[in-house]
């Protein structure tokens, strides 16, 4: 197993689209029609809305996150890590670096959308302070159910 203590979080570059879109029809759209391409990467990555972090051990890329803000929401599209480098705290510093950006924003909460079959990311995110709020049928290309799951991160006063 990899050691992650050298991993290092940055934005991504045009360069990591083709990369990024490989890792996510590997690890997230297994099993369902390709939508996240290099093409659509790459379209975020140009997006003044839209996070596309990266989580490099040395030049690898070990994972990406890819997050939509709004006014008073952030929709977390894809988060993924791979799986040499999986539970070694890389997707909680991902998901931690995209939550204070968040908040420096003065958004209120982040929500995402994974497969119901995806018990290890649904225990992921409920560690994470994420609820889940709904499920949705068909969600998948009317493959497979999605979860819906939502974080409150302002704090009110």
């Amino acid at each position: 197993m990899k050691q992650s203590r050298n991993l290092t979080l940055k934005l991504a570059a045009p360069a990591d689209a083709a990369p990024i879109a490989a890792m996510s029809r590997e690890l997230i759209e297994a099993g369902l029609p390709w939508s996240w391409t290099p093409e659509r990467v790459a379209r975020n990555l140009a997006q003044h809305e839209t996070l596309v972090l990266t989580a490099r051990d040395g030049e690898r890329l070990a994972g990406f996150a890819i997050m939509r803000f709004g006014e008073e929401s952030a929709h977390l599209s894809l988060l993924a890590v791979r799986p040499d480098y999986q539970r070694q705290g890389v997707g909680q510093r991902m998901l931690q670096w995209l939550t204070t950006s968040a908040l420096t924003a003065g958004i209120a909460n982040v929500h995402l959308e994974l497969r119901e079959t995806n018990l290890a990311a649904r225990r992921f995110y409920l560690q994470q302070g994420f609820a889940e709020t709904a499920r949705i049928p068909g969600y998948y290309r009317g493959v497979e159910t999605a979860v819906r799951m939502l974080r409150e991160i302002r704090i009110k006063a």
